[in-house]
């Protein structure tokens, strides 16, 4: 239905419009029922919550238990809809009508995403490129998975690319909590079989895709590292991580934390 001057004049008389998908129950309306339920009527969202660091595996049946919707539809969809199985959500909340499938909301959430990804693109690197950008995710999302905190983003980001300068393995469990397994604690069987590339104890580099969906901060640690020397840390007792440039002062501070 369109609108006129004399609708926007109604339409302060009445009260202010509401945002977002709304419930208006029925089809048909005389112009004054319409304007009168464009202020008065219910939203008929879900708002769902991507926080920074999780699988988009885990996200999905998050969501599916939320919305009541089938995990397996959603899954499907978002790898019909995407080629990259990781790290192409942004963290956010998002406003989800309550009467979506499981294909129109996996559409949804990546247009939202790959909007929200091209302005934080242009201005983080002034530019968008998805090759770049996916690269970008990919180191960001190790940076993600590891760090104890915000504010130590930045120093665990100088250790990952000290290590790739030096083309030794980031040997970081973080990179093993991808998918499925991003709550599960990596125990050395786990280490010893995983064959993908996200197990960095076994393969150099990065992993070939993002581990999880990643924040701003953690975008921006990946462009601007501490200046260190630093190539190990170990989380000691009070959560916080211990840093060294020295194997022998490293294996010191794993003894130090487990007494």
């Amino acid at each position: 239905m369109n609108l006129y001057a004399v609708d926007a004049v109604i339409l302060r008389l009445l009260g202010h419009p509401q945002q977002g998908w709304i419930d208006l129950q029925k089809d048909k309306f005389t112009r004054i029922e319409y304007l009168y339920k464009l202020t008065t009527a219910k939203a008929a969202t879900h708002t769902v919550t991507l926080i920074p660091g999780e699988t988009t595996v885990v996200f999905l049946e998050q969501i599916a238990q939320q919305l009541t919707l089938d995990p397996l539809k959603l899954k499907t969809a978002y790898a019909d809809a995407s080629d990259i199985s990781e790290g192409m959500l942004v963290p956010d909340s998002y406003s989800i009508p309550k009467s979506i499938n499981e294909e129109k909301l996996i559409k949804f959430l990546l247009n939202e995403s790959g909007r929200k990804q091209k302005e934080l693109s242009n201005k983080l690197l002034g530019h968008y490129n998805q090759a770049e950008w996916l690269q970008l995710v990919t180191l960001s999302s190790v940076i993600q998975k590891e760090a104890a905190s915000v504010e130590d983003m930045p120093m665990v980001s100088s250790v990952i690319q000290n290590r790739l300068k030096k083309n030794m393995r980031l040997q970081m469990d973080g990179t093993l909590n991808y998918g499925k397994y991003s709550h599960q604690k990596v125990t050395a069987a786990r280490i010893r079989s995983d064959q993908t590339s996200y197990n960095t104890y076994k393969h150099r580099g990065l992993p070939d895709f993002p581990v999880c969906n990643v924040s701003y901060e953690a975008l921006d640690a990946a462009l601007h590292p501490k200046r260190t020397d630093y190539l190990y840390f170990v989380r000691g007792k009070d959560g916080e991580h211990v840093y060294t440039s020295y194997f022998s002062t490293h294996h010191k501070n794993i003894v130090n934390a487990t007494k």
